[in-house]
């Protein structure tokens, strides 16, 4: 058995027995207070593009840098420990969408250097801030069918989705990603998917980033998209040995506590995320949603006062002021403690 490479993420384990880590908060949300035009997506570079390119804000990784990296900021000047690269959609499968999926890995390289920039700027010795890889769902499903006439027809296959992720990996590695993130998971068989190519790349490499894994329960059923549990789900990823499991969007803090608290039970052995959205649509509310900062991070107080959570953060419709209080919220309060932790064992 060889011993894992050293990468900066060696130290996330030892943080996480320590403290409660802060991730960021919504980028969409952030990006939509700039007001950019289809010029500002477009740049010099794609100003004769054939379809539009407003709302696609993977995109701005090429032709607005400066945004992205001012939103990574705010969230690094609130507190964050950990921030996302702006990926979420930066897969050939959701691209393509644009006619512009031969720009996804070069997408994924650059967002992972602005990410990396903002981070070492903001890290210091006693406070090193980390850059999470995202890799989103992609806007296709492996499980369901997007016929409600043709139970069996599919638009994508495994073979696809893991061609996509792979090239999506290689690129935030090669950017500088410190470790990866599967998020806001509706169907486990797109998640597998992704989590072979990842394994792909790390025997490629010989370099074993951390993992963490996210799925998003849609609704009170308590259950993924796809059919599974919270349990369900983690029996179905836990091979991957993450270094941390959890729970994403969808819903507000209020309504996630019940899946946080059976994922917490089914899941002993390694570390626990938490980044719910800023509660229920609110057409009233700046940021649409109806859980202020002070809301949220008074309900992650909760959780971490529970012994629930090692990870806690923001999804959509939270901004750096969300980020701020939930930072000050858990920062008192101990991490959820741990049987063991997958991710620092020998590889096999």
């Amino acid at each position: 058995m060889k011993p894992i490479p050293y990468t900066r993420g060696q130290q996330l384990p030892q943080l996480l027995e320590q403290h409660i880590l802060v991730l960021d908060g919504a980028m969409g949300t952030m990006i939509q207070r700039f007001k950019l035009t289809e010029a500002d997506y477009r740049g010099e570079r794609l100003k004769d593009h054939p379809r539009d390119l407003k709302n696609n804000g993977d995109l701005l990784v090429l032709t607005r840098p400066d945004v992205i990296r001012d939103i990574h900021e705010g969230y690094l000047a609130a507190g964050a420990d950990m921030i996302e690269t702006n990926t979420f959609g930066a897969n050939s499968l959701a691209q393509d969408d644009y006619g512009l999926g031969h720009l996804a890995r070069e997408m994924n390289v650059a967002a992972a250097r602005i990410a990396r920039q903002a981070a070492d700027k903001f890290s210091t010795p006693d406070k090193p801030r980390f850059v999470a890889g995202a890799l989103g769902p992609t806007p296709r499903t492996a499980s369901i069918s997007p016929d409600v006439n043709d139970p069996g027809a599919r638009n994508v296959d495994f073979e696809q989705l893991r061609a996509a992720y792979k090239e999506q990996v290689e690129g935030l590695v090669e950017g500088g990603a410190d470790l990866l993130l599967v998020e806001t998971i509706f169907d486990t068989l797109n998640a597998k998917a992704a989590l072979f190519a990842i394994e792909e790349v790390f025997d490629a490499t010989g370099e074993r980033l951390p993992l963490v894994i996210s799925g998003t329960v849609t609704d009170a059923s308590g259950r993924v998209l796809s059919g599974q549990t919270v349990t369900a789900f983690w029996y179905s990823v836990r091979h991957a040995r993450p270094l941390a499991v959890g729970l994403n969007c969808a819903l507000g803090a209020a309504l996630m506590r019940p899946y946080i608290q059976e994922l917490a039970k089914a899941a002993p052995d390694t570390f626990i995320s938490c980044y719910p959205n800023a509660g229920l649509p609110n057409p009233m509310s700046e940021t649409g949603f109806d859980e202020t900062p002070e809301v949220t991070s008074r309900l992650l107080r909760e959780f971490a006062a529970e012994g629930l959570v090692n990870i806690v953060g923001g999804c959509c419709g939270t901004t750096p002021e969300h980020i701020g209080a939930i930072r000050e919220a858990v920062s008192p309060l101990a991490a959820r403690s741990t049987q063991k932790q997958f991710f620092y064992k020998e590889a096999a």
